[in-house]
């Protein structure tokens, strides 16, 4: 799907816009492409916004020529002020056909939450974390004393990421940019991030034979698209440059400068497991009920590990399996880690292997593991049915983000059950049923 940049779930974090400060990845309810380079890395979501339509993914017009597109777009570089050395390597650029199989690849099933999970923060993806920490405790620590992000998230979304440092990727960032402005589903972002990387290489920060990554065009260490490189990249290991491909001291520190820009509040956790009372109201689950973490205990709500639930002013409550499985109190740094991958998957598997790395409990609720998947066609079905009965979830696009949660809330406070927004195989077939 942040120092990085934006986007993934299932080769979805999907290149899109930046908002604010430059993300790692597209930042919305759901994406189109994931330039998560790790193989274990895909998200349930996707950055492209729910019910947003797919016109950006028809070819271009004169979608013949790659030549053609080759040598306008030179142009635009001259334009843009870059120099005989971007100039000449823009000649050399390759169309790929693989980066479109994937740039439009749709998932056959909704991956569940725990699945993601298991692989995620798996017992060897713990072990390792923890090693590294240990091998890089030095750079970690340093770098949460200058940013105030906790050193053991460092680490975890470099595993997360790239399993620390061990599958980066191996396709030329420049011809998969190319590829992708040429013929991709963002062609405009996709052009941007390839000028960011030809700055790159005209700054003579990397060699071209070296910016390899994600098919997306997400770079080394910490998968970070072009334009976060060039705004938060730093040079943790002080020999004058900023090797995010070869350097683990480069890119860690890279990572606590992208979350301060972000916006992370040093001290504060980034939420906790929770327990909800008997006759929550799940309709107040979502980031947009927010409450001090004070006023969530009155109502209730308590720590599942036994400890107090952490000082949050701006909490809020999620469950992303519904009243089955487990609950969360989230606050400000949850939704800073989300500016990496905005996916709800994402941000709890760092959250919770970040924990685990420094000794913290794993996640205690049980998740509905004998909930089937969902295909992707029958989301498609079920978003249509519940517009059909006036719930206006948006366009059907297959992405279960908050517009169809809310509309599957209104659908079971109709049916007279738990309204926890929570897409089921049981619940199509209630629709099927009230509206046959």
């Amino acid at each position: 799907m942040l120092p990085p940049l934006l986007l993934l779930v299932l080769l979805c974090a999907g290149l899109a816009g930046c908002q604010g400060i430059a993300t790692p990845r597209a930042e919305a309810a759901s994406s189109p492409i994931s330039p998560m380079a790790s193989p274990t890395a895909e998200v349930a979501a996707s950055t492209r916004p729910e019910g947003g339509g797919n016109a950006s993914a028809e070819r271009p017009e004169a979608a013949g020529d790659f030549d053609d597109w080759r040598r306008d777009f030179r142009g635009l570089a001259r334009d843009e002020g870059l120099g005989e050395t971007a100039l000449a390597r823009i000649d050399a650029l390759r169309y790929l056909p693989r980066v479109i199989e994937l740039d439009r690849r749709q998932p056959e099933f909704v991956r569940p939450i725990w699945e993601y999970l298991d692989g995620a923060v798996s017992a060897s993806r713990v072990s390792t974390g923890r090693d590294r920490f240990d091998a890089y405790r030095r750079t970690v620590e340093r770098a949460e004393s200058r940013y105030g992000v906790p050193a053991e998230v460092l680490v975890a979304i470099w595993g997360i990421e790239s399993s620390y440092g061990g599958y980066q990727g191996e396709v030329s960032t420049l011809d998969a940019l190319a590829t992708l402005a040429y013929d991709g589903r963002r062609r405009d972002f996709a052009r941007g991030e390839l000028l960011a990387a030809l700055r790159i290489l005209e700054a003579g920060d990397v060699p071209a034979e070296r910016m390899v990554g994600s098919w997306a065009g997400a770079m080394g260490h910490p998968q970070f698209l072009p334009s976060s490189y060039l705004a938060h990249a730093v040079d943790g290991d002080g020999d004058g440059r900023r090797d995010i491909w070869g350097s683990v001291p480069d890119a860690l520190t890279s990572i606590a400068a992208y979350l301060v820009e972000a916006g992370w509040r040093a001290e504060e956790r980034w939420g906790a497991e929770v327990v909800l009372p008997a006759d929550f109201d799940y309709s107040l689950t979502g980031d947009t009920t927010r409450r001090s973490a004070d006023d969530w205990a009155a109502a209730g709500v308590h720590p599942r590990a036994g400890e107090a639930l952490p000082a949050l002013s701006e909490a809020a409550l999620i469950a992303p399996a519904g009243a089955r499985g487990p609950a969360f109190l989230i606050g400000h740094n949850f939704r800073v880690i989300r500016r990496y991958n905005n996916a709800t998957s994402y941000a709890l598997a760092v959250a919770t292997l970040g924990d685990a790395i420094a000794g913290r409990p794993a996640i205690q609720g049980d998740w509905p593991r004998e909930e089937p998947a969902l295909k992707r066609t029958q989301v498609l079905e079920l978003q249509r049915r519940l517009n059909a009965r006036g719930y206006e979830v948006g366009e059907a696009d297959g992405i279960l983000g908050p517009n169809t949660r809310r509309g599957l809330r209104a659908f079971q406070r109709e049916i007279g059950v738990t309204p926890d927004g929570f897409a089921t195989l049981g619940l199509l077939e209630r629709l099927r049923e009230v509206g046959s």
